[in-house]
Parts: structure tokens; C-alpha cells; sequence
């Protein structure tokens, strides 16, 4: 099984490592390919593509990342040739799955490893599964709570202050060097469409 972790990755951050560490636990996973969205069709990046990737590989170094040129999942799916893909996502992305475009065309592809977050209850997570034709292709899992996200990482950078404890080490030191997100000001809307 393969473990597919995509995303715009501006910055990654811890909760993305913990869970693809959790995931490799978990599911015995025989690789994991990490999508850095190269046009997230979901949310405005702010560092191009390349800096994004170039961050990743840094959190990421003893996996496979590459980017992804393809705006939705499903397409991302459809073009991809992974042996038994399992697609990670947060409990926060699973909560809006039916907006996402083509769900079940998502789950003919791939299974959905969906690890648990903060603030996302189980019954939440039951509420779109009970709407899903397939839910068995649908494994919840946990990983410890981790409250970060790329935004926090962002307005911290933005304000001056230390970014250790949310990023990996050497993302940290990437950010510092080339002087990202420095300017960054929080934009009114982030999310502009469904993956």
C-alpha cells in the first residue's frame, strides 16, 4: 500500500510529519509519496510552486516528493499509477469531503486514511460517512493532537516570533535563510473552491 499525503505545503508543518508517521505505523505503508499542489485549486498559495516543493522535501526527506500539477484529487487519482493508493487527509478535510470534486470518483480510486484533529469529533466524521456509498473505504485513525496549521506558521514568521515548535527543524531553517513569509498579511478568505 502507498500513502498518498498532497497539499499546498505553505509551509508543511509538524501535524503534517506526525501524520504521515502515524500513517506509516499504522498501515504499514510501503512508500509514501507526498503532492505538493503545484495550483492548489482549494486555497491561495503563497509561495510559488517550486519554494513550496523545495519546503517539503525538507520535511520530508527520506520520502517521495514531487509535485503535483493537477488542481482536484480526483484528476491527481485518475493520472496516477500507485499500487493500492491510500490518500491521507486531516479529519478537517474529511468534514468537507462531499464539496470535494467527484467524492466517490476520489473513493473508486484510492482509500481515504482520515487521521483524527482536534475540534473534529467522531460524530462528525459518522455524518459524512453515513452520506458516502463507500464508506468502507474510509479508515479513520489517530494521531497525537497537534493544534498547528500553515497559516499560524505564517502570522508567527510575519510577527517575528519563533516558528521551532511548529515546523520541522530544517523548514525552520529554510525560512529563516531565504527570509519567507515575512510580509505575509492574513487575506480575508483563504478557501476559494473544493479540491
Amino acid at each position: 500500500m502507498t500513502g498518498l499525503l498532497g497539499g499546498a505545503f505553505d509551509p508543511p508543518h509538524n501535524g503534517h510529519v506526525e501524520l504521515a508517521r502515524r500513517a506509516r505505523e499504522r498501515f504499514g505503508l510501503a512508500g509514501l509519496v507526498v503532492l505538493v499542489a503545484a495550483r492548489p485549486g482549494h486555497k491561495r498559495a503563497n509561495l510559488d510552486a517550486a519554494m513550496r516543493l523545495r519546503l517539503a522535501r525538507a520535511a520530508f526527506p527520506d520520502d517521495d516528493v514531487r509535485s503535483d500539477e493537477h488542481e482536484r484529487t480526483v484528476d491527481t487519482l485518475r493520472t496516477g499509477d500507485w499500487d493500492e493508493p491510500l490518500f491521507l487527509i486531516g479529519a478537517d478535510q474529511f468534514c468537507d469531503f462531499l464539496e470535494w470534486r467527484d467524492p466517490e470518483g476520489v473513493l473508486e480510486r484510492a482509500r481515504l486514511g482520515v487521521a483524527t484533529r482536534p475540534g473534529y469529533p467522531r460524530e462528525r466524521l459518522e455524518a459524512v460517512l453515513e452520506r458516502l456509498s463507500r464508506p468502507d473505504r474510509v479508515v479513520v485513525f489517530d494521531i497525537d493532537p497537534m493544534t498547528v496549521s500553515s497559516r499560524e506558521v505564517r502570522e508567527r514568521v510575519a510577527r517575528g516570533e519563533p516558528i521551532g515548535d511548529l515546523v520541522p527543524a530544517a523548514v525552520a531553517a529554510l525560512i529563516e535563510e531565504l527570509g519567507l513569509y515575512r510580509g505575509y498579511t492574513v487575506p480575508d478568505r483563504e478557501d476559494l473552491t473544493t479540491r
